[in-house]
């Protein structure tokens, strides 16, 4: 149930993520597990962030930061942090995204890497998605120059399976470079990404409109082109 609310938010369905979210909290507290607690209600906060409701994300990542686990393990802490962080980003929090971030790098730093851990955390939790979450509160928050290096950084660190998460953050890197009014280099990272994952294409299409308010013309014109044959 939690992969399935994480499948529909990253599908953009999200009725249907807050319906399996339900059932996946009621059964995680029954089965007692930390590990499954976490990921239901970390998805949970991820699921608000990207509704825009940061106070509702706020709290049901706090849910998660709270749990014993994350003082078991930093490694779950490093990511409740991070997570923090980006749904920070969306109330224009400067200090409290800079203080979430550094308490992510720190607890990371601490995480025993030979611990025995749930792959669905494992693999794809590790410093390069510390920088994109980096990248994405940043980029919510209007600092447009902090997001770019983050994305550059996180990008330089991706293992070669996260193909979708590089999609991510380049689509993310674009958003930045366009926010800083470098126009074309923001089209030309934007043509570079795949955009077959559903959010990627909802990211690219948030990317489409920012450029036509911010530069429009022959730029444009060519990369809505481009897009809408993609």
């Amino acid at each position: 149930m939690s992969s399935a609310m994480w499948a529909a938010t990253d599908g953009r369905r999200f009725d249907a993520a807050l319906g399996h979210h339900q059932r996946a909290a009621s059964l995680a507290q029954e089965s007692g597990d930390q590990a499954i607690l976490f990921r239901v209600w970390s998805h949970k906060g991820s699921l608000y962030r990207h509704l825009g409701r940061p106070v509702d994300a706020l709290d049901a990542n706090d849910v998660a930061r709270r749990l014993s686990i994350t003082r078991r393990d930093p490694l779950f802490a490093s990511l409740g942090h991070a997570r923090h962080a980006a749904i920070l980003g969306l109330t224009r929090d400067k200090a409290g995204v800079d203080r979430a971030l550094g308490c992510a790098r720190e607890a990371m730093l601490r995480a025993d890497p030979g611990e025995g851990r749930p792959v669905r955390l494992t693999a794809f939790y590790d410093e390069a998605e510390v920088h994109s979450l980096a990248a994405t509160a940043y980029l919510a928050a209007g600092r447009h120059a902090e997001a770019e290096a983050r994305a550059h950084a996180s990008l330089t660190l991706f293992r070669p399976h996260l193909v979708r998460s590089r999609a991510i953050t380049t689509a993310r890197l674009a958003r930045a470079q366009l926010g800083q009014r470098e126009a074309e280099r923001a089209v030309a990272t934007a043509a570079s990404v795949d955009a077959a994952h559903p959010r990627v294409r909802s990211m690219l299409d948030s990317f489409t409109r920012d450029l036509r308010r911010i530069a429009p013309g022959p730029l444009y014109d060519s990369w809505e082109q481009q897009w809408t044959a993609a």
